[in-house]
């Protein structure tokens, strides 16, 4: 499993966690139930900023992927060619 999918597959369930909590807070804010409102709030920021930094870290080595300019496929390539 490569780090690029370990990252995105994370920041999609922080990101599941996060509308899991916001919505529980809404609940809460309806019954007028502050504190556990706060506090389901609270963790939905958390999971939020969580999600925020595995999607950086993924799309940074995204780039660093593309931005390679030797990939697998072309370094085969090359040694079938000089192995001819």
């Amino acid at each position: 499993m490569s780090k690029t999918w370990e990252h995105y597959h994370r920041a999609a369930r922080n990101h599941e966690k996060a509308a899991y909590h916001y919505n529980e807070a809404a609940k809460y804010n309806r019954a007028e139930e502050h504190e556990k409102e706060a506090h389901h709030a609270y963790l939905a920021h958390g999971y939020g900023q969580l999600a925020i930094h595995h999607d950086t870290e993924a799309a940074k080595l995204h780039a660093e992927q593309c931005a390679s300019p030797v990939t697998p496929a072309s370094a085969q390539a090359a040694q079938e060619k000089s192995a001819a």
